[in-house]
This record gives structure tokens, C-alpha cells and sequence, in this order.
């Protein structure tokens, strides 16, 4: 029976090897101290954290995230220590809650390997904390316990750590800090909200969900999203305009953006029942939502948490057999006169035996889910519409010019080593709510070091080409607007398809005045935009300033780069996308590292992609790193061509 503890309770642990499972609802820190006898930290070497996963007999998560599973095996711990203390943090500096007491109270559960649960407990009472100490596993007289703690620190991390009796607090906090902001630079952004009651409606079966009490999963509260023919990029004020927020820190209405009625949605279509023990038949749509759009929207997301948690069960099962295969040899032949001859061969037989049977077992589990996952996807991929679909879908034979803005948008595809054919759409939510970095370096992958550094230039601007298309295509006409800074012209021929057609309002600006123009004038329209907005003036607006979506396309940056265009530069990263202007740099970091730590923060705030695969995208959920592919039209096509042909077209017959 699960003990559910209330703060100062405790718990006796049944067993070494366990699981504790955290859910946040918006993304947090989780990590792990080790205490000696009076609970003291002894050094930064006993703190496990996104920079430092991994501990004899502890290892947390790499990254931020609404849910976590740290993995604890208290027989591998050191002698000399007698606590390990659960963390949680807010992340700093990336735009979300600054304080427990604005998010959903966080649930933490400890459970066995097989997903069983020990004991829960929910982090309540919280409310200027923005660190907090959840559990701790403390060791009395040879028995392990775990008692519920829910001890919180307005000073964040340093005072935590501090209070732990660490002596360089701060500056782990800051470096702690610091390898959050890394990784949520690479993660993939948010899943959409849950349903009020948790569920996405999809049928899967129980070891490929949390276990635990699953909470909302956004790690940021999406973008609102305009209605067609609205001034997208001013401040949404209607039913209409998107997500309503309340007071600062206060709820989000998730509601969808289009939809004003009040009543609740329309049930997924259903499948008939499966016989006893299998999967019921795929179908397209199968998730809640308002429309179509929305239920493939919400059903490829859970693809992508299915998936993302099935083989994290696979794995956390071959890690378990591997290390009870070691467990039972050194135990065997921690006796000298047993380890040679037929007593020392039967032992090593024996372990081996146990462990491909549990390997085994995990795979045949593994396979049927990856079976079944491979069937929806073969279903919901032609079912996507143009938005959500990859170049290669007869939906785009089909193209015509839309009238709403969609949901949101594919920018590739991705897939994890267990099963490569397996491709999960990766979608970004429109408008965008963080800029595109499309690496034109050698990022270490294996496609990357096959290339000359010219060829890996073109492909990340070809790759920019297409994207720009694809947002033009799924905009309703003159509601997107492109600008393209080419300092040298190196990427004039990547860019034929967009300039060619007639879709970009001027050509491609060149040299260092190019630079500064488009810059000034792109600059000049977030300010305006700004004002209005905070002065709730906004139909006092200049009426030749173009109120569509903005995104500045930069190739081959810092060329051209005054220190005055990056500031400009990074003024626009830092307050273009909530008036509705977006940067997609086309660019090599190593390139511009002699502006020093000036421009990190440029970097981290845009979602790198790269031209090739490249396996450096993490999922907000169990923090595996996944292989992205990018989205490119068939060699030989002219599917991009005839789109934006269409969009020109349509440009051309809006009034003056």
C-alpha cells in the first residue's frame, strides 16, 4: 500500500534500488545532495545536478523539465553518507514563475524499479520559494526511510545549499544555473496542456505513462495565437486573440484561440475494441480538441511522450539487469577459492542467463510498443494538414492559400536509436515563441563531419529557405512577412525560390548599410508596436506600418556586424517576439565567439536546429537526446516553387 505522507512523516524504504518521480506542472530543477551523519554537504562533489548528473548510486536529470525521474540505489552510496536530500529549483532567467506560489504544487513519489510506489507527497504551503527540499533518504541504524521535508528558501539554490553546509554555495548555484540555461536552450519547446482531468485521451498502457500523478506538462505558456486579418503582433485583448492571461503570476486559460463557444469539445473519433490483450486499431485524430487541427495536434505530442517514455522504461530495465548481473557476480566470487573452475563458471552462466532474460523481456515489451506506435504513425501522417505535414505529403499537391493561422508548424522530424524509421513530427507552436539557429557549423555529428564547410553553409541556408517557405505557406496572405540579411550574397542561391517568386517585399539586403536599414527599420517597429500597446493606443499606429508577423532571416552572421547591429541584433531577440518580430539565424557560433559571453544569451534563446541530422535536441520529459532531421523538399521538386507561386499570387490581390 502507497504511504502518502504529509510534511515530517516518514516512511520505511522496502528496498536499495528506487525510482523518484517528480511532477511540477511547469518546467523545475531537480537534484540530489549527499549528507554525512549530521546532514552536512561536504563538498560540491556530493551534489548531483544538471551539470553533474551522475553520483555513485544517484543520478538526476540533465535539464529542466515538468517531469522527472531520478534514480537512487542506496547500497552503491558511499559509507560515509547517511542522507540524500531531494531538490527542487525554479530555473532562472528564462522567462517562467519566479516563485513556488505561482505554480501547481509539486507531487514527488518514490517507487520501485517495476513502477510501484512507495510513498508520495505533495510539496504544498509554498509561496515566495523558489527552492525547496522535497524528501530526504536518511539512513538510522542500517534501515533506510524516506521522510516528507518540504523545507523552501526564498534565496533560491545558494541559500539551500548553504544552509546545507556548503561551502562554495553560490557559486554551484550560479553554475547550476548556468547548465539550465544550456540545456533549455536545446530542448524541444513544450507540449501542449492537458486536459482538465490530466488525460490525453490516448490509449496506451500503464509502464509507457509517468506512474506517477501526472501534472500539466508545459514548460511555457504558449504564444497567443491571432485569429486571421487580426494585427497579430499587438497585444491580444479579445476572446478571440488567444491564451488569456490573468494577473502577473497568476493562471493561464488555455482555451483554444479560435474557439468561443462554451461547451466542452467533441469526443475522438474511436476505434472499435480490440480483442483481449491487443492494442485497439490506430486512428487519426485520436486525442481531445476543439477541431481536427487541434487532436492531431495533441495526438502527435503524444506519440512523442509515448515513445519518449517507453524506451526510457526499456533502458531504466537494461540498466537494472546490468547491474543486478554485477550485484550477483560480485557476491559469487567474493570468495577467492570460487572464482576459477566449475563453480566460478556456473555463477557467471547463471548471471548471465538472468540478464538476457530481463534484457529480453524488456525488448519483447519495447517491440510491441514500437509496433504499435510505428501503426498510429503510419495512420497520422498522411491525415496531417499542410502545417503539420512534411514536404513529401500529397497535401501539399493540394495547397491553397489558407484563411486562419494554424496551430502549429513542423520544422522536422525525430527519432531515438531504438527504432530510426520511427519519426515523431516536431512541432513548434505558431506564432513562433522563440527564434530558429540554424547551425552552420561542424556540430560533431557524423552527417556534419562528411561535410566541407561550404557545403554545410549552403545546406543550413537551404534549410532557412524552406522553413521561411513553409511559414509563408501556412500564413494567411500579407499575414508574414520575410527579411533576409545576406551581408555577401553567399546565399543568393538558396534564397531563388523566395526571391524569385515575388514573396519577400524587398530583395535581400548586402553590405553593412543593408544591414543597418533593415535593422533600423525592424528596431523602430518594435518600439512603436510597444508603446502603442502599453499606452493601450494601438489604433493610433502608423497605417504604412506593417502589422503581419515579422522574421529576419541572417545569414552568414557576424559578417557585416557592426557593434551597433548586434546590439540591434540582440534587442530584437530579446523583445521582437511578443510584438510579433522573430529572428532565424543562419550561423556558426565559433564565428562569432570574439564578442566574448556577450552574445550567449542571443544563443540560448533561439532553438538550434541544424541542416543535417544531428542527435542534440532533449524532450521535456525524461531528458533523452534525440536525433533531428530536418525538413527539406525531395530532391528534384517543385512542390516549394508552386506554393509560394500561390502565396505571391494571393499577396498580389490584397488591396494596396
Amino acid at each position: 500500500m502507497t504511504a502518502e505522507l504529509v510534511r515530517g512523516q516518514n516512511h520505511p524504504l522496502p528496498q536499495a534500488r528506487l525510482e523518484i518521480r517528480v511532477s511540477a506542472g511547469k518546467p523545475v530543477v531537480a537534484g540530489a545532495t549527499l549528507g554525512d551523519e549530521q546532514g552536512t554537504v561536504r563538498g560540491t562533489e556530493w551534489v548531483a545536478h544538471p551539470g553533474s548528473p551522475n553520483l555513485p548510486g544517484l543520478e538526476v536529470s540533465k535539464q529542466a523539465a515538468a517531469d522527472h525521474r531520478l534514480a537512487v540505489d542506496l547500497e552503491a552510496l558511499p559509507e560515509t553518507v547517511h542522507r540524500v536530500n531531494v531538490l527542487l529549483a525554479l530555473p532562472l532567467g528564462v522567462g517562467g514563475p519566479a516563485r513556488f506560489g505561482a505554480v501547481a504544487a509539486p507531487f514527488v513519489s518514490v517507487t520501485g524499479l517495476d513502477g510501484s510506489e512507495v510513498a508520495n507527497y505533495t510539496v504544498t504551503g509554498l509561496d515566495s520559494e523558489s527552492a525547496v527540499v522535497a524528501l530526504e533518504l536518511y539512513r538510522r541504524q542500517g534501515i533506510w526511510k524516506v521522510r516528507a521535508v518540504g523545507q523552501g528558501y526564498a534565496g533560491g539554490l545558494a541559500e539551500m545549499l548553504g544552509d546545507q553546509g556548503l561551502p562554495q554555495a553560490r557559486e554551484l548555484a550560479a553554475a547550476i544555473q548556468d547548465a539550465v540555461s544550456s540545456g533549455m536552450a536545446r530542448s524541444v519547446a513544450a507540449p501542449p496542456p492537458r486536459s482538465e482531468d490530466g488525460d490525453r485521451s490516448r490509449r496506451t498502457t500503464s509502464h509507457a505513462t509517468n506512474g506517477g500523478r501526472d501534472a500539466q506538462t508545459d514548460a511555457v505558456a504558449p504564444t497567443a495565437t491571432p485569429t486571421a486579418g487580426a494585427p497579430a503582433p499587438v497585444a491580444p485583448s479579445g476572446p478571440d486573440s488567444g491564451a488569456r492571461q490573468a494577473a502577473p503570476g497568476g493562471p493561464i486559460d488555455y482555451a483554444h484561440p479560435r474557439r468561443q463557444s462554451t461547451a466542452p469539445p467533441s469526443p475522438p473519433p474511436t476505434a472499435p475494441p480490440a480483442p483481449p490483450g491487443q492494442y485497439p486499431q490506430p486512428v487519426a485524430g485520436d486525442a481531445t480538441g476543439w477541431s481536427m487541427e487541434e487532436r492531431l495536434y495533441n495526438q502527435v505530442w503524444g506519440m512523442f511522450e509515448d515513445l519518449a517514455r517507453t524506451v526510457s522504461a526499456y533502458r531504466s530495465a537494461v540498466d537494472f539487469a546490468e547491474s543486478r548481473m554485477e550485484q550477483e557476480l560480485d557476491k559469487a566470487l567474493s570468495d577467492p577459492r570460487s572464482r576459477i573452475g566449475a563453480a566460478g563458471d556456473t555463477a557467471r552462466a547463471n548471471a548471465r542467463a538472468k540478464h538476457d532474460q530481463l534484457v529480453g523481456q524488456a525488448r519483447d515489451v519495447l517491440d510491441r510498443d514500437l509496433a504499435q506506435l510505428a501503426a498510429e504513425a503510419d495512420v497520422v501522417e498522411p491525415a496531417l494538414p499542410p502545417a503539420f505535414a512534411s514536404w513529401h505529403n500529397p497535401a501539399w499537391h493540394g495547397y491553397r492559400v489558407p484563411m486562419e493561422i494554424p496551430m502549429a508548424l513542423r520544422v522536422g522530424d525525430l527519432h531515438l536509436p531504438e527504432r530510426p524509421d520511427l519519426r515523431i513530427p516536431m512541432l513548434v507552436r505558431l506564432p513562433l515563441e522563440r527564434g530558429l539557429w540554424i547551425d552552420s557549423g561542424r556540430s560533431g555529428s557524423e552527417a556534419a563531419l562528411m561535410m566541407e564547410s561550404d557545403q554545410l553553409r549552403r545546406a543550413a541556408m537551404e534549410s532557412a529557405a524552406a522553413h521561411a517557405a513553409r511559414l509563408l505557406a501556412v500564413y494567411p496572405a500579407g499575414e508574414f512577412t520575410v527579411h533576409v540579411i545576406d551581408p555577401a550574397g553567399t546565399g543568393a542561391a538558396a534564397l531563388a525560390a523566395l526571391t524569385g517568386s515575388g514573396v519577400l517585399d524587398a530583395p535581400p539586403a548586402a553590405g553593412a548599410q543593408g544591414v543597418a536599414a533593415v535593422l533600423a527599420k525592424l528596431t523602430q517597429r518594435v518600439e512603436l508596436v510597444q508603446m502603442a500597446v502599453r499606452g493601450g493606443v494601438v489604433d493610433s499606429l502608423p497605417p504604412e506600418l506593417d502589422t503581419a508577423e515579422q522574421l529576419l532571416i541572417v545569414n552568414d552572421f557576424p559578417h557585416g556586424f557592426d557593434d551597433r547591429a548586434v546590439t540591434q541584433l540582440r534587442y530584437l531577440a530579446d523583445e521582437g517576439p511578443s510584438v510579433g518580430v522573430h529572428l532565424m539565424m543562419v550561423a556558426d557560433r565559433e564565428d562569432a565567439s570574439a564578442y566574448g559571453p556577450v552574445l550567449d544569451p542571443l544563443w540560448r534563446s533561439l532553438l538550434r536546429v541544424t541542416p543535417v541530422p544531428d542527435d542534440h535536441l532533449i524532450d521535456p520529459w525524461v531528458g533523452h537526446t534525440w536525433t533531428y532531421e530536418p525538413l527539406l523538399p525531395p530532391p528534384g521538386s517543385q512542390v516549394v516553387r508552386q506554393v509560394l507561386a500561390q502565396v505571391a499570387a494571393a499577396r498580389r490581390q490584397l488591396p494596396r
